[in-house]
């Protein structure tokens, strides 16, 4: 899959960074989106938007009639989605299905010996609730009490899920690449959580290189995790880690949201590399950072409506809405970025740009 002129259809709940990375890697790319913001088209042939995930089959079956695509690759929330028509360019659905499942990546990790939370049953207070399915964290919630507990089983009708016990730390990921059986570590990252009331843990931006006493130490961790996985391509390992120890907390079957620090301070492309690994082809060792990179995801403080054009600002922002986009509060409206040689840099580039783009978000 890596002639400069074979296509790939990239199909998801969000596209654009991956879309990002097949373009740079020399690729016709096609999308299929949730969100079909103003830059996904920068790097795409097509983008079409879908509401729901169940249009995604029919979607992707329009789109194969239309064009000729030479593989398919699967974003957040269609992971297992089966595709009869083009070589599926990653994990099986069979492989990727107990890792989309919480309760079963917690027995996975349990069964292999990898250091994770418990799980708590019978219910113990306060625990950490965590869906059984879904990306992002933007549903997980600490639990004080059995109102707690009611409360959102009945917000979120009864839905399975998982309960933890609370582990202290630092959020953190390793992204690695793997051909099913063997797994290289390419960065280790901080994790930057939303901290909202409604959405606590929900995912708001990463940086990349993480230079925690124990980074090493996760990198080989997580690639021992994703080598007995059986998956293929890049794949993701979430962390708490302290000044102690770490925990594993679960695994991401397909592009991580973090892909853009990774590929801004690792100096690597993610694309491709996971089609080489797809392919069987790994590299020796994990890339040296470049610089630090840092993205954070701006989110609607109140019912709001974008009427400048952002596109301006780039590259320092990212997934950049049409002039005259009207968001509710708390819905995700933008990604800044900064980066530098240290962390001090990068985090300062980050707040002017904040400043810059806040000004359009009153």
């Amino acid at each position: 899959m890596n002639d400069a002129k074979q296509s790939v259809l990239i199909a998801g709940f969000t596209t654009r960074h991956v879309a990002k990375s097949a373009k740079n890697a020399g690729f016709r790319v096609f999308a299929l989106d949730n969100f079909c913001d103003q830059d996904l088209f920068w790097y795409v042939d097509e983008g079409v938007r879908f509401e729901d995930l169940s249009e995604l089959p029919s979607a992707i079956e329009d789109m194969c009639t239309r064009y000729e695509i030479d593989g398919i690759v699967l974003t957040s929330g269609a992971e297992d989605l089966r595709v009869n028509k083009i070589p599926r360019i990653g994990t099986s659905p069979d492989i990727v299905a107990p890792f989309l499942d919480k309760r079963r990546t917690q027995q996975f990790f349990t069964q292999n010996r990898f250091p994770v939370p418990s799980s708590i049953d019978p219910v113990t207070y306060p625990a950490i609730l965590k869906p059984c399915r879904g990306a992002g964290g933007w549903r997980n919630v600490v639990i004080q009490n059995d109102a707690d507990l009611r409360a959102w089983e009945k917000e979120w009708n009864n839905e399975p899920y998982l309960l933890q016990e609370i582990v202290n730390g630092i959020p953190a990921s390793v992204c690695c690449v793997c051909d099913g059986r063997r797994a290289q570590a390419i960065a280790v990252n901080q994790q930057i959580l939303r901290g909202s009331e409604d959405a606590p843990f929900g995912f708001a931006g990463s940086l990349t290189p993480f230079s925690h006493p124990l980074a090493h130490q996760m990198a080989t961790c997580a690639e021992a995790v994703v080598g007995l996985s059986g998956c293929k391509g890049v794949i993701g390992v979430d962390f708490i880690v302290s000044d102690e120890n770490f925990f594993v907390i679960e695994i991401n079957p397909r592009f991580q949201a973090t892909l853009d620090t990774v590929e801004m301070a690792m100096g690597c492309n993610l694309f491709m590399l996971h089609c080489d690994a797809c392919n069987g082809i790994l590299p020796s060792k994990m890339p040296v950072s470049q610089q630090v990179a840092v993205r954070t995801i701006l989110f609607a403080r109140h019912n709001m409506r974008i009427d400048e054009d952002l596109s301006s600002l780039r590259p320092l922002v990212a997934d950049i809405p049409y002039p005259g986009t009207i968001f509710l509060e708390g819905q995700a409206v933008i990604s800044v970025y900064g980066w530098g040689d240290n962390e001090e840099t990068a985090w300062s580039m980050l707040n002017t740009t904040i400043s810059r783009v806040t000004q359009y978000m009153r």
